[in-house]
């Protein structure tokens, strides 16, 4: 039930983030892709003052129960052992269970038939902001990645997520946008 608990309170700091956002936001995305190519998902990427909101919409991913992560490389070549570990500036272990967790990780996608989802997700360990130790846009920048199967919270590095089934290289949208507005499409990659 803790992982319960945790997903409402990320989804009531989503909400309470995106009303609270300044008039002005940093906006970043991506467009998800699978191992052949095909684009299956989008995800806005928009900086507010408690993290970044992810704005996901996915379509054609198997249903199920899938992790959903920043990696640390800015890579996307596939079978997508490109991107790298997790996101980890603080170089923590895995695991929200194990009362840590890697600035990447997030909670699983629960992916319904049919494969369409959208969801949005708060972030408070990452930033778009540059030269800060927890931004996306280090040197190597960062990508997400879906897995195939879901995250057990709790086994380092990465949870027994398995294979990496689709991913994208996050970018800057070009500048911002007033809140409450959808950033740009993502470019293709």
């Amino acid at each position: 039930m803790r992982v319960s608990k945790q997903l409402l309170l990320m989804g009531a700091a989503a909400w309470l983030t995106a009303y609270a956002m300044p008039a002005s936001a940093q906006l970043a995305n991506t467009q998800l892709k699978d191992k052949s190519g095909k684009a299956v998902g989008d995800v806005d990427l928009i900086q507010g003052p408690g993290g970044v909101l992810l704005r996901l919409t996915l379509k054609g991913i198997p249903a199920g129960e899938h992790a959903f992560h920043i990696h640390a490389v800015g890579k996307c070549e596939a079978p997508f052992e490109s991107a790298g570990p997790h996101f980890n500036p603080t170089n923590k272990k895995h695991g929200m269970m194990a009362d840590q967790a890697h600035a990447g990780d997030m909670p699983n996608l629960h992916v319904p038939q049919g494969g369409d989802l959208k969801v949005e997700v708060l972030n408070t360990s990452i930033t778009l902001e540059k030269g800060k130790p927890n931004s996306v846009f280090d040197t190597d920048g960062s990508s997400i990645v879906v897995h195939a199967g879901p995250d057990d919270y709790k086994t380092d590095p990465d949870g027994k997520a398995g294979e990496r089934i689709a991913c994208g290289v996050i970018g800057e949208s070009g500048g911002s946008a007033a809140a409450g507005t959808p950033p740009t499409s993502p470019p293709q990659r």
